[in-house]
């Protein structure tokens, strides 16, 4: 099976109307998390990555809902009566990313923003902020393809260190985003929308 990659952009803030018909789609668990927020804004992006597991899971098994989430030690989330689905999840400010496997997976996308140049150096030994970002996404990618937590963003490894293959896929413009796997599945194209595709 491909690793499929579902990406969603959003260009806009979700209306009152929108993020009333996509809250279903977030388990009951994350959406008592996310009505704790104190900006609602805040909420839209995980909401629509729900949204676009949704659609990737729909698409693959012509699931109607999603099913009851669990959680590892670390909190990454899994479908504990489906194991042979697994998926994460990551969002930024304007965008989301999602993947779907039968392996574990890790993803992450981030939005390239100003970082100075101490801090690119002193985290990264980046020149660039893409260079940053890059070498972020990818530690974050390799976090949570275990959930290991946080002692897997701070070290910058060898790239093929744990057996991880990572690759960068393309989603939208300003955009890096990246794919940790131990397998050797090729990754499906990147499927994108927009917020009006979900509506």
């Amino acid at each position: 099976m491909k690793i499929q990659l579902i990406s969603i952009r959003l260009t806009r803030p979700l209306s009152d109307d929108e993020a009333a018909r996509l809250l279903p789609l977030v388990p009951p668990e994350r959406r008592r998390r996310l009505a704790n927020l104190k900006d609602p804004v805040l909420a839209y992006e995980p909401i629509c990555a729900y949204a676009a597991l949704w659609l990737g899971l729909n698409a693959l098994y012509g699931w109607r809902e999603l099913p009851e989430l669990s959680y590892n030690k670390y909190g990454k989330p899994e479908f504990a009566a489906h194991p042979e689905v697994q998926f994460n999840l990551s969002h930024t400010r304007g965008a989301v990313l999602v993947g779907i496997h039968d392996q574990p997976v890790g993803v992450d996308i981030e939005r390239i923003r100003p970082v100075s140049e101490r801090t690119m150096q002193r985290i990264a030994g980046a020149a660039t902020q893409r260079e940053f970002f890059e070498s972020w996404t990818r530690r974050e990618s390799r976090s949570k393809w275990g959930g290991t937590g946080l002692a897997a963003i701070r070290r910058e490894a060898s790239p093929t260190m744990f057996g991880e293959r990572f690759e960068y896929v393309e989603t939208f413009p300003g955009y890096v985003a990246c794919v940790c796997t131990h397998s050797d599945d090729a990754l499906d194209k990147v499927r994108r929308f927009t917020l009006s595709d979900l509506m």
